[in-house]
């Protein structure tokens, strides 16, 4: 049996740290679908267009090192507002989806076009304030030189782009539970999570 939980919102609302720690509670597989845009978004670097680097993408390419940059970011962005690109990376998610046992899906488009038949739907989001400072500390965590208003800017920049893009735009699927984490912390968020899958699978 599948059972597969969606969870889409923006950039650093904390939606991928929720999935990984709900994937590891129930024992589910975890995919980080935006690594999916950001590795196809990095091949690119590397002289491939946009199209080729989707449909040469690998497993082995979502491992690179170089993914959580901020360059890797916006990239990922760019090609996402693709839809040739979107297309190409749909089978590979569907099918993790659907594989038995269930598994936790997060990104921006998950609920809507991904799997609008998700059992959970979930819609993690913040305020851009909160959202700048989290992503600010993370970069600043790994080394790179940024400025807080910086990275506000650019959060704005791709939520921009994500929600006005033709082709699965970034919002809430219409039955998703929203939740707000701007005043949460993360294992409160987590908790709440957990709950509303517990509730969904009796």
């Amino acid at each position: 049996m599948s059972f597969c939980v969606a969870i889409d919102g923006p950039a650093a609302a904390g939606k991928g740290t929720v999935s990984k720690a709900v994937a590891k509670h129930f024992g589910f597989p975890h995919l980080d679908t935006g690594l999916l845009y950001r590795a196809t978004g990095a091949k690119t670097f590397e002289g491939l267009t946009p199209l080729d680097a989707a449909l040469s993408l690998t497993t082995s390419d979502l491992e690179r090192d170089d993914l959580r940059s901020g360059d890797a970011g916006q990239a990922a962005s760019r090609v996402a507002a693709i839809p040739e690109v979107r297309s190409a990376l749909v089978d590979f998610q569907q099918a993790f989806a659907r594989r038995d046992g269930g598994a936790v899906l997060d990104g921006r488009d998950i609920g809507t076009v991904i799997c609008p038949d998700a059992e959970v739907k979930l819609y993690i989001t913040a305020s851009d304030e909160v959202r700048a400072l989290r992503r600010y500390a993370e970069l600043i965590g790994k080394g790179e030189h940024v400025t807080k208003e910086g990275v506000l800017a650019d959060l704005r920049e791709r939520d921009e782009r994500d929600s006005a893009r033709a082709a699965a735009p970034l919002k809430p699927a219409d039955d998703a539970t929203v939740i707000d984490t701007s005043s949460m912390t993360i294992d409160e968020a987590i908790a709440k999570v957990i709950a509303l899958i517990e509730a969904v699978r009796g």
